[in-house]
């Protein structure tokens, strides 16, 4: 029987209480002795005489869902982790604000500082996920991921 990729998209920023209610969740879960995280904002990138304000973003859902289960399963394969989570934004998120959060837990902090550093670079080089930045003189221009 085939999986369903888990959905990682949220409509919005990325809200601090619901980062800090997924951290929260998982004090019970005993066997974690390490978490590691990592939170993409929305920068004030200057750009000529105008300032970024805002991104757009979208995505090919369901081929991101597709490659995202597949990094799913190779990470949980590669690293000794409890949990892995990954949030990313769809639509317009203001400057300051949070994009992306990346959370995986582990018995010991190498498997997880590891795992989160992987993914998120196999996110921002293979998801089809695009930004169109917003420019305080209202132009717009796709994000490159640097």
């Amino acid at each position: 029987m085939t999986q369903t990729p888990k959905n990682i998209f949220v409509q919005g920023a990325i809200t601090p209480a619901f980062i800090a209610q997924s951290i929260e969740s998982h004090s019970s879960k005993t066997s974690i002795g390490a978490h590691s995280i990592f939170l993409g904002q929305v920068r004030a990138d200057a750009i000529g005489d105008a300032t970024v304000v805002a991104i757009d973003y979208t995505s090919y859902e369901e081929l991101a869902l597709e490659k995202m289960h597949l990094i799913r399963e190779e990470l949980f394969a590669k690293y000794e982790l409890t949990c892995m989570h990954v949030y990313h934004s769809l639509g317009t998120v203001a400057v300051g604000e949070i994009c992306l959060f990346v959370f995986t837990s582990s018995p010991h902090r190498k498997s997880a500082t590891e795992a989160c550093n992987e993914l998120v670079e196999r996110i921002k080089a293979g998801l089809p996920v695009w930004g169109k930045e917003i420019m305080s003189n209202l132009a717009h221009q796709w994000k490159v991921n640097k």
